[in-house]
């Protein structure tokens, strides 16, 4: 009996998106999950860390936030993926794309925390913002509709943040 050799058939994506403009997408899109994942990292980090007199409140408010974080790297990971690419997955890949430092080795003061999580959700914002001209370009709605989604969540939560600091 002769074996058969099984053929991958991999189906090119059809989706009316040229694949130049899906692959520009996806690695701005890269970028984001890099930043989104970064940004939840440090969030749960200080999280567990935060010491002082608005301990209660920092240590819920930042609950909410790493869990709105964690809950959003899906959701942009398989957009990537719809797109037709890989996407990013590991620390050494995010540390490569990441425009958010990461969290410092030593745990901040509690307000130098909010100080740090305010640029975070800034960095984060920009780096959606930045990839609207190929969207608007490619006309790639579902995507377009991913970054409005995010950029009012970070930029509200920079808004949250930074009043805690007036």
């Amino acid at each position: 009996m002769a074996k058969s050799k099984a053929k991958s058939s991999s189906l090119p994506v059809n989706i009316g998106i040229p694949e130049k403009d899906r692959a520009a997408i996806a690695a701005g899109l890269n970028k984001l999950l890099a930043d989104t994942y970064t940004l939840y990292l440090t969030t749960h980090n200080f999280h567990w860390n935060v010491t002082g007199p608005m301990f209660n409140t920092l240590h819920t408010m930042f609950m909410t936030q790493y869990t709105e974080l964690w809950n959003a790297v899906d959701p942009i990971a398989e957009r990537i993926r719809a797109l037709g690419f890989p996407a990013a997955g590991s620390y050494g890949q995010f540390a490569g794309l990441s425009t958010v430092p990461d969290a410092p080795a030593k745990p901040p003061k509690a307000e130098d925390m909010i100080r740090i999580l305010v640029e975070g959700h800034e960095a984060v914002a920009r780096t959606a913002r930045g990839i609207f001209p190929i969207v608007d370009k490619a006309s790639d709605e579902p995507t377009a509709d991913l970054l409005t989604q995010r950029l009012d969540i970070h930029e509200k939560t920079a808004w949250m943040l930074r009043s805690l600091l007036e």
